[in-house]
């Protein structure tokens, strides 16, 4: 009997957009890279915001998941997909919408806030424990992890902020109106295992981006917010001996540095810097025990909202931006893979977001191999979450 060989089916070649996305998986016309619908469930899908970690691996140790955050008719819940097969499981059951976005890879624990509490779910077991519940006096929210996972860090805001969100509800109403408050905003802790609350550090001025070093239990990075060119805006915190410390301070009027993230290992905290702003960009680091600091010259249209590095810290990332952005890059709306090169960063295309609503980030990160970007998008109608090749895709 002859046997023929069994051909595989061609991937189309198209726009990305609401007919690509029905196809799950696509070759993008403009710039030759396979993208891929990962996650394929009902309802809208949002990938973590880009410095929060969502990889773990399987139980069995032979694939990676993700974590993510899905819509239900009633409320959101967590679920994992694997990587390797697609595979959906959901993790949360309760009521109520989620927020935290907070990754326990040696706990397996998923932590998260519902209203005023805070629980966390395993994502094996999906067993679920109460860990703390803000009383009435105060608002308070968790936000980040520490490295040793015994520590959650957040911040407390007073009922005078509070009410300019609930009055101002969109980015633009109250992004000035909470930085001329000056209102008090304080650094918190809580213990997962004893469920100990501590305040951690307080200051009249919105305290925000929290996020632990991913390697050292120690040490907590936060933001002071507000308009970027107002503020010298990155700080460190050690939390046993509350020393603070400036990680980046501004050199000429309306330089601005923001959207700050920590190295895989710990030792460099990377950002957006404008010297001054909307005029030269970079992706900048700053390596926090010996002071030096990097930076790589990258072109107007190719600055995006978030960056982010490879797991081998070799390479980085970003999302682009419409003309509505800080950049107002004319022709910025793509996702793109940087490689350094000398003092500056050489781009590729991956993906043309044109048909992108930027009011949603679309949050880029790595995946755990290193051999996609995992993004979220729109261009469908609803926001689901994509992975396209680093790798060029091959026609023939």
């Amino acid at each position: 009997m002859k046997h023929t060989k069994k051909e595989t089916p061609q991937i189309p070649l198209m726009e990305t957009s609401k007919e690509s996305s029905l196809a799950k998986v696509w070759i993008d016309a403009s710039t030759g890279h396979k993208i891929e619908k990962l996650v394929n469930r009902n309802g809208n899908n949002y990938s973590f915001y880009f410095h929060n970690n969502p990889f773990i691996k399987s139980k069995d140790g032979n694939s990676d998941l993700m974590i993510f955050s899905g819509r239900t008719e009633t409320s959101s819940q967590y679920f994992t997909v694997n990587l390797k097969t697609k595979e959906i499981q959901q993790i949360t059951n309760t009521k109520g919408s989620k927020r935290g976005e907070i990754l326990g890879t040696k706990t397996r624990k998923v932590f998260y806030m519902v209203n005023d509490s805070v629980f966390s779910t395993h994502i094996d077991t999906h067993k679920t424990e109460f860990i703390y519940e803000f009383n009435d006096d105060v608002i308070g929210s968790i936000s980040t992890l520490n490295a040793d996972e015994t520590l959650l860090g957040g911040a407390l805001i007073t009922k005078e902020e509070n009410e300019i969100f609930k009055k101002n509800p969109s980015k633009s109403s109250y992004f000035d109106k909470i930085y001329e408050a000056k209102l008090e905003r304080s650094l918190i802790t809580i213990n997962v295992n004893t469920k100990e609350y501590n305040n951690l550090y307080s200051e009249n001025a919105w305290l925000n981006h929290i996020q632990f070093s991913p390697t050292n239990p120690d040490v907590l990075m936060y933001c002071h917010e507000g308009p970027w060119h107002k503020v010298d805006r990155i700080w460190n915190i050690n939390i046993k001996t509350k020393k603070t410390e400036l990680v980046h301070k501004r050199t000429v009027d309306r330089e601005i540095a923001g959207h700050e993230f920590f190295s895989p290992d710990g030792k460099t905290i990377w950002f957006d810097l404008q010297i001054p702003r909307s005029v030269t960009f970079y992706v900048a680091g700053k390596n926090i025990e010996t002071g030096e600091e990097t930076r790589y010259g990258l072109k107007r249209d190719e600055w995006s909202i978030h960056f982010n590095i490879s797991p081998d810290q070799k390479t980085f990332a970003g999302d682009g931006g419409d003309e509505g952005q800080v950049a107002r890059a004319k022709d910025g709306m793509w996702l793109y893979h940087f490689i350094p090169k000398n003092d500056s960063l050489v781009s590729t295309k991956l993906v043309n977001m044109k048909n992108h609503n930027y009011d949603l980030e679309p949050n880029v990160h790595f995946s755990p191999d290193g051999k996609q970007i995992i993004f979220r998008a729109n261009f469908e109608g609803s926001t689901q979450i994509y992975a396209v090749d680093i790798k060029k895709h091959s026609l023939n």
